[in-house]
């Protein structure tokens, strides 16, 4: 039933704001406009979307160097990711649940009215409410974040969600007077410090005991993304066969649960950034398309991203040496080949 009204929910949304904002380049940057405050729009909870986030305002952050950016989002995980981001000004969190905090949920939206912006970026073109906010914010250039069919074709990965709208704003850019942006994307990144590392070597340390390297595994999902019991135990037994002088282990959800029945050491935290670290001192991460998934991208670690439901060319890791993998159209032994490819 959830799902239904969310679908429902959604489906208002989109027809309410669909012919809400068109990005627009009629009025030229001159060589006196400086971009000192950018807004960028994601009113979304759920950590991968937040993680996913961190590319574009990299991209800000090398394209308006002396800019500050401004983050409007939903749910309170948003300051613990950007806590080492020094652009990054303020955040709007909305909360959760719009109806169990109803005042606080209207003053976030009224805060896009405090503030002027140079540029306002809506962060993800299938967000109705981003395109709404946009729309309400108070900023000289407005970018809606809607797709550009002749630069499809320039770019193999773009459908990616975290490269589609960096892609489709260096374009805007070029239309208001910015020469073409040509560099690599930004790679997801928690801006790990040195101490976090180092914590998070101690506790792998205290876990394995030795100085091999590390295979992590994490076994969660939401939905029809969570493989099963059956699944991940054949896998365990390919991969344990296949890396012997690897130490093996399962970083476990906030659930606590274990899709191998905890048969393998683990390790357990609620601390976005302990996991973070803790992962950053592994060999190689191995997940299904979820939120810890992005996680680990964002560590720097080379990580395996599992698809079997949803489109992996929108939501794949990406590295150095990360990859995905449909297990729709291949085996555990040709998964144990990429994992190898990986860890050379």
């Amino acid at each position: 039933m959830k799902k239904k009204i969310n679908a429902v929910r959604r489906s208002v949304m989109k027809s309410l704001t669909k012919n809400i904002g068109k990005s627009h380049a009629e009025g030229k940057l001159n060589k006196n406009f400086k971009v000192k405050r950018v807004l960028i729009s994601r009113p979304n909870h759920r950590l991968g979307n937040i993680l996913l986030l961190t590319p574009l305002v990299q991209e800000i952050e090398n394209t308006f160097p002396d800019a500050k950016i401004d983050l409007f989002v939903k749910g309170g995980v948003t300051p613990i990711i950007f806590k080492n981001y020094k652009s990054v000004n303020n955040i709007y969190q909305l909360p959760k649940k719009p109806f169990s905090n109803l005042f606080k949920y209207i003053k976030g939206w009224f805060a896009l009215k405090w503030n002027k912006y140079d540029l306002a970026i809506n962060a993800t073109q299938g967000s109705s409410s981003g395109r709404l906010s946009i729309s309400l914010a108070d900023a000289d250039y407005k970018f809606f974040g809607e797709e550009v069919e002749n630069i499809k074709s320039q770019h193999s990965d773009y459908n990616h969600i975290a490269k589609n709208t960096i892609y489709n704003l260096r374009y805007y850019l070029t239309q208001i007077g910015l020469d073409e942006n040509k560099s690599e994307v930004p790679f997801l990144d928690l801006k790990l410090d040195q101490s976090e590392i180092e914590d998070g070597k101690k506790k792998l340390h205290n876990i394995v005991k030795n100085d091999k390297k590390t295979i992590c595994l994490f076994t969660n999902a939401t939905g029809d993304k969570c493989y099963s019991e059956s699944w991940w135990t054949s896998f365990y037994d390919k991969l344990e066969a296949t890396f012997p002088d690897y130490n093996i282990i399962e970083l476990l959800p906030v659930e606590n649960i274990s899709k191998l029945n905890f048969k393998i050491p683990n390790f357990y935290s609620k601390d976005v950034r302990e996991m973070c670290g803790f992962i950053a001192n592994c060999a190689i991460f191995i997940a299904a398309d979820n939120g810890v998934m992005h996680l680990a991208s964002a560590s720097g670690v080379p990580t395996i991203g599992l698809f079997s439901v949803t489109d992996e060319n929108m939501y794949k890791p990406y590295n150095h040496k990360s990859l995905s993998v449909n297990t729709n159209n291949v085996d555990n032994d040709k998964v144990m080949e990429l994992i190898k490819t990986s860890l050379n």
